[in-house]
């Protein structure tokens, strides 16, 4: 069992991060770590609500106060989509394109859509570095890099560094600039986080919330103005996180993808049309 558990990575680590990057990024989101990825870019959201500029053109939609779960939804799917099935694949490029019609509704300045489009390559690698059930190998970091730099191409973002470190450093440049406080991030960070403590039991909000807050950290509390769990609850919330995780050493491989859209969703229990995604926000504007 232990010898199988790294199969997937013996097999990453044969293949080219340049070449390969597709390839990579499919076994590290839909086999290795499914569940952190999810989680991670879950964050990752949250922190572009860190910004007063992103956060005000979205509060302004309406739809993370009337429609939390299909917005959530149809930001999921259609991430999920090219990064399931490649973003030049049919599926992978209708995905694309119909997100950059959404966003062409919108004036976002290139630096905004720089720094989210970094979020989705730097927080899996650092949840992954507190939490996961084994560290990404150079191969999955790269590849996490060279894929995304992939779709920033084809969302038309310019000015998108060469290189890991480039990128990385302006994503955490960005953030010491542009994180501060404002009404709309914490309109959106609210409904956001009312929306992840929808999906359990009722009498369990009160609780959850103060657990939810051990996730973000001190940077994000502040710009949504969210107060600041006590260093007992996040000590441990993380110790539970890190014992997940060498928990999971042990488990079998999986032997069947566990992409988002591979499970039942929310607010489509009988399917979706990727052109259809977006539709009531669409129709409003």
């Amino acid at each position: 069992m232990y010898f199988h558990r790294y199969d997937n990575l013996r097999r990453i680590q044969q293949l080219d991060p340049i070449q390969d990057h597709c390839e990579i990024y499919h076994l590290m989101l839909g086999y290795e770590f499914p569940w952190d990825v999810q989680k991670s870019h879950e964050i990752a959201l949250m922190k572009t609500y860190c910004v007063a500029s992103i956060s005000k053109l979205l509060d302004k939609t309406g739809e993370f106060h009337k429609r939390p779960q299909k917005r959530y939804d149809d930001t999921a799917i259609i991430i999920v989509e090219f990064c399931k099935w490649g973003y030049d694949s049919e599926r992978g490029r209708q995905a694309i394109q119909h997100m950059n019609a959404i966003h062409s509704r919108f004036k976002i300045d290139n630096a905004d859509f720089l720094y989210v489009l970094s979020t989705f390559i730097y927080e899996p690698v650092r949840w992954n570095a507190r939490f996961g059930w084994r560290l990404m190998c150079e191969q999955e970091r790269l590849a996490s890099f060279y894929f995304w730099r992939e779709v920033g191409k084809r969302m038309h973002i310019e000015n998108i560094p060469e290189t890991y470190e480039e990128l990385e450093q302006y994503n955490l440049d960005y953030e010491r600039t542009q994180f501060c406080y404002s009404d709309t991030n914490r309109r959106v960070g609210e409904a956001t986080r009312d929306l992840f403590l929808s999906w359990f039991p009722k009498w369990m909000e009160s609780s959850l919330k103060p657990v939810t807050y051990t996730l973000f950290d001190d940077t994000m509390l502040n710009a949504f103005g969210f107060e600041h769990p006590s260093q007992l609850l996040r000590m441990g919330v993380e110790t539970s996180l890190k014992i997940r995780g060498r928990v999971l050493r042990f488990l079998p491989p999986r032997n069947s993808s566990n992409f988002f859209i591979d499970s039942p969703i929310r607010s489509y229990p009988s399917g979706y049309e990727i052109a259809n995604l977006g539709s009531v926000e669409k129709k409003r504007s």
